[in-house]
């Protein structure tokens, strides 16, 4: 069974995803890639790991937090959880390039395929994909919005370049 809520934040309602004990997802609303509600999904807002994301999400926002702690159980193949596992890496209020990610993977060729996972992850701003920009450290995609990626490097006082 598959638990969500939905809450308030700055940049627009976020949907929270849970299984029993761990957040499996945190997506705007309105944003790509959103998982697909079936019949196993109910709405919970009271479980314990739905409440700690809420608290964590708004001491964030709040500039109260800059990492997040809870339970983590993201789905997606091998290479996209080695991308995520790197994205956690990048410290808040900096940036980094898919190249460097795909170096820090081993994989210095495989700098699209970083990009194609990044666009995937299902636990934005916990996983901060948000922090991955071009090469040259202008804004590239962002499933929530190049808005809201923006705001998101604002927040974290992280340095990029508009293009």
């Amino acid at each position: 069974m598959i638990r969500y809520t939905v809450c308030a934040s700055p940049l627009g309602d976020t949907l929270l995803v849970a299984n029993a004990d761990a957040l499996a997802g945190l997506h705007f609303v309105d944003q790509k890639y959103l998982p697909e509600k079936t019949g196993e999904w109910v709405r919970n807002d009271f479980l314990p790991v739905l409440i700690d994301a809420r608290r964590q999400l708004a001491e964030y926002f709040a500039g109260e937090r800059r990492a997040f702690d809870l339970p983590l159980a993201p789905a997606g193949t091998a290479f996209q959880q080695a991308v995520w596992m790197k994205l956690r890496e990048i410290p808040y209020g900096t940036t980094t390039s898919y190249g460097v990610i795909a170096q820090r993977l081993g994989q210095p060729t495989a700098s699209r395929a970083v990009g194609a996972a990044n666009g995937r992850n299902p636990l934005g701003i916990i996983v901060p994909c948000h922090r991955v920009v071009g090469s040259a450290g202008s804004l590239t995609g962002y499933a929530g919005g190049l808005e809201r990626k923006q705001a998101l490097l604002a927040l974290e006082g992280a340095a990029f370049r508009l293009i």
